[in-house]
This record gives structure tokens, C-alpha cells and sequence, in this order.
């Protein structure tokens, strides 16, 4: 009765956790959807819970009432009434559990923290970019008008000067990726150099009109950006520094050209900051080339900075953007600071649920420790009397209650570090910033669960100090 009663209540728990994750989800997790409709209560997950709480009852009823049948007579008589059952076999079993909880407990805190942890270097990475006060939405200048590179810019021109005539209008520019969304790339060669691995290479390139760099402020480290005459003249090329350092770490790569697929060669303008495509990646290699100086035909994004708050100049940005293209509509409206947010949902969420998990396994390891703890001190009640009468203080008796309350509990620590060396290595693909052996996190984690222990183990041992031997001696 008391397992399937628990079994009821962890299904209504259960359900109503699950759908408080969800509500946090970050939309993007296989199987689950983006509003998490996919995840519901069916009869299968019912008749796990029905079987699992029958078993359970069965399993932890079994054992002890065979133990209880098979029990010698001449040994239970000489036990005293009140601590019948509770011989050094019995207080083994339950503190294994306890040994066990502990463990398991340690085992999901220490993986919660290393998840913390990589959220909060994630927190700390600099994107390369300034997100505040940007809009960005798209457009997909695809269609017969726009297979002229002269059709391209002549809408970007327009566009921009729209935009920019627009009162709270910083600076505005178009771009075939936005920062911090899914890359590209392609192959490229450095004009004259000999073949081989210095000459050759595979890196991002992104197509950008000017005043991209002033809309996100990437710093220019050497040379200079795009103007609007670049987009019609020679062909030209800006490289990040992370390319930079790669081909040309003791060189000048303002006096090279390189090929992109198997166009003409460009020539490298300006060598710009390292942009992050993903926050718990190191930065790739990137190029930047004039918008329309591509062959491709690729969707449009139009990013905006503002002196005000983006979105209060949305739909104002989408009349002139409409009435620069000839009515093309405009999609994904969103600010980089939505963006930016989102492209570390996966890690909060990862950690948010470890935590969970590791801090609902903490209160069943603190809920054991303390019913073992309570249970030992009522069943010896009369041992403790018997202490005390003959001279035990309170401060002895607690001492002994704690010391060994604590034993399991270390016990499960010892067995939980070497569970979690072992087990760490499954997570690590998920980690930035932090080892998988972090000794911050092996330090700290142990020194919360033996400090949760401890007031655990506290509250009996200060109920046994207050035994009244007169009182416990009368059940004898």
C-alpha cells in the first residue's frame, strides 16, 4: 500500500515536473518539439509505474518478513522488546542503501557542477560582437530580377538608405549570416604560393555590404572594411584573425590574394576580430566578401543597429525594406541579444535538469541518512539510558550518533568520486572551459553532500544527547 501510494503521487510529481522543464526547454531538443507536445502520459508509462510500485512493495516487504520467519527464537529473546529486528545484519542493509544513495547523489552533483560550470565560462566568452541595440530579420533575394549582381546592390543600396533615413537609425547592412547561426564554408588557395598545406585551406565565408563591421562593431585589427564601391569594383577579401594567424603567423597577408572555390582571385583588404560561430567553440576561419560578390544566389539578412529599442522600429524597418525590393516579404525578426540568448539555451537547459536531478538525489540522500539516524536512536533508546547512567555526557553521546551517521556517508562519497572519475567522460562532449576532471568541482561537491550529511545526522544525535535514562530504562 505504501508503494503504490508513492507511486500515485510520483506520477502526479513527475508529470507536473516534466511539463515545468518543458516550459524552459529551449525548443530544440530531437523528439521533443518546440512546445515539448510531444511528451505526454500514456499507458505505457503508467504500467511501468503500476509494475515498478508493485515490485518495489514486494521486493522490500519479501525480504525482511523472510528474515523475520526465519529467525532464531533463543537470539530474538535475549534482545530486549523495543529493539527487536535491529541486530548488526539489519543495520548493515540499511546503511548500504544510504552508502548507495549517497554515492549516486554525488555521482549527479558532480555532473550538474561540471554543467555549471561550462555554462558560466560559456557566460564569459566574448562573441567577437557587440549584440546590443541589433535587429536582424531576413529576405530571400532569389528570382530573375535579382540574377544581375547590379539588381543586388542596387536593392542594398536602397534598402540601406531607407533604413538609415530612419529617426533612431545607426548604421544598417545586409549579410548572408548572421553571427551565431549555422556556418558554411568552402575550399581556398593563396595565389602564389607553392601547392601544399600552407597554400591551401577550407574556411567560413560570409557575404557582407558595407557597414557590417560598424553594425556589429568588430574591431578592424590591420587595413580597412567595405565600402559601397567595393561591392561593384575588383574583387576583394577580408579575413578573420584566426585565418591570419594560421597562413600568414610571421607574414603580411595585405599583400596576397586568394581564390575562393574557383573564382578570381581577391585581394585581402583588411584583417578584422574573430567572431564565434558557436560560444563553447574556439572561433574558425573566415572570410568576408563584398554582398553580390559571389556567383551563389543565397538568402539575405538585414542587420540593424539602433539608438533605441530594436523591436520598437520593426515594423517601420519592414515598410521601407518592402518598398526597397518591390514587396519581397521579411521573415525571422529577431535582436541579437534573442539570438545570443538562445545559442546558449542547450547548455542552460542541459545544467538546469542535471541540477535537478542531482539535487532531488541530495534530499533522498539527506532523507535516508536522517531516517536511519532516527530510526537507530529510537530502537537504542535503552542502550543510550543505559550510557548515560553510568556516566556518559550528552556531548559523548552525540558524538557517537554523528561518527556513525557519517560512516555510510563517507563510505558513499568514497565509492561516488570513483563512479564519477569513471562517468565524467560521458558528459565531456558537452563541457567548454572545464576539465572533466575539474578539481573545483571534485572539492566542493563532496564538502556540500557531507555538510548536507551532517545536519541530517545532526537532529537525531541531538535528540539521543536529551535521552532521559529513567525514562528509557522503564522499556526494559
Amino acid at each position: 500500500m505504501l508503494s503504490l501510494a508513492g507511486g500515485v503521487l510520483g506520477v502526479a510529481a513527475g508529470y507536473a515536473g516534466i511539463r515545468a522543464i518543458l516550459s524552459l526547454s529551449p525548443g530544440n531538443i530531437p523528439r521533443i518539439g518546440a512546445d515539448g507536445s510531444n511528451v505526454s502520459l500514456d499507458w505505457r508509462v503508467l504500467a511501468f509505474t503500476l509494475a515498478l510500485s508493485i515490485l518495489t512493495g514486494i521486493l522490500f516487504g519479501l525480504v525482511p518478513a523472510l528474515q523475520s520467519s526465519r529467525a532464531d527464537l533463543s537470539s530474538t529473546l535475549k534482545e530486549s522488546s523495543n529493539r527487536s529486528g535491529t541486530g548488526l545484519r539489519h543495520n548493515k542493509t540499511r546503511a548500504l542503501l544510504v552508502t548507495t544513495e549517497t554515492a549516486l547523489a554525488l555521482v549527479l552533483l558532480i555532473g550538474a557542477g561540471l554543467l555549471i560550470r561550462t555554462f558560466i565560462a560559456i557566460r564569459q566568452v566574448d562573441p567577437g560582437f557587440d549584440a546590443h541595440n541589433v535587429l536582424t530579420m531576413r529576405m530571400s533575394l532569389a528570382g530573375p530580377q535579382f540574377e544581375k549582381p547590379a539588381s543586388v546592390i542596387r536593392v542594398i543600396h536602397e534598402g540601406v538608405r531607407r533604413i538609415t533615413a530612419l529617426p533612431g537609425v545607426e548604421v544598417a547592412a545586409t549579410t548572408s549570416l548572421v553571427p551565431l547561426e549555422p556556418v558554411g564554408g568552402g575550399p581556398f588557395q593563396i595565389v602564389g604560393r607553392p601547392e601544399g598545406p600552407a597554400s591551401r585551406g577550407a574556411a567560413v565565408w560570409t557575404r557582407v555590404s558595407a557597414g557590417y563591421f560598424e553594425t556589429f562593431k568588430i574591431p578592424v585589427v590591420r587595413g580597412r572594411t567595405f565600402t559601397e564601391r567595393d561591392e561593384s569594383g575588383p574583387p576583394l577579401v577580408i579575413i578573420n584573425q584566426t585565418l591570419a594567424k594560421d597562413f600568414w603567423p610571421n607574414g603580411d597577408p595585405l599583400n596576397d590574394q586568394i581564390i575562393i572555390y574557383h573564382d578570381s582571385p581577391r585581394q585581402i583588404i583588411g584583417v578584422v576580430g574573430d567572431v564565434h560561430a558557436r560560444l563553447n567553440r574556439d572561433p574558425l576561419p573566415n572570410m568576408y566578401v563584398p554582398d553580390s560578390g559571389m556567383s551563389q544566389i543565397v538568402p539575405s539578412a538585414w542587420v540593424i543597429r539602433t539608438r533605441v529599442a530594436p523591436m520598437s522600429l520593426s515594423s517601420a524597418i519592414q515598410n521601407e525594406l518592402r518598398e526597397a525590393s518591390g514587396g519581397l516579404p521579411v521573415a525571422r525578426i529577431r535582436t541579437m541579444e534573442e539570438i545570443l540568448a538562445r545559442s546558449t539555451a542547450a547548455e542552460n537547459f542541459n545544467a538546469l535538469v542535471l541540477t535537478i536531478f542531482g539535487c532531488s538525489a541530495l534530499l533522498l540522500a539527506a532523507i535516508g541518512i536522517y531516517g536511519l539516524m532516527a530510526y537507530s536512536v529510537t530502537q537504542r533508546a535503552q542502550e543510550i539510558g543505559i550510557r548515560m547512567a553510568l556516566g556518559a555526557q550528552s556531548s559523548q553521546i552525540r558524538n557517537m550518533v554523528v561518527f556513525q551517521g557519517l560512516r555510510p556517508t563517507l563510505a558513499g562519497v568514497v565509492c561516488g568520486l570513483g563512479a564519477a572519475f569513471a562517468l565524467t567522460r560521458l558528459i565531456a562532449g558537452f563541457l567548454f572551459g572545464v576539465e572533466a576532471w575539474d578539481p573545483l568541482v571534485f572539492l566542493v561537491v563532496p564538502v556540500i553532500l557531507v555538510g548536507v550529511a551532517l545536519v541530517a545526522v545532526w537532529l537525531p544525535a541531538m535528540r539521543a544527547s536529551r535521552v532521559d535514562p529513567i525514562h528509557a530504562l522503564r522499556h526494559e
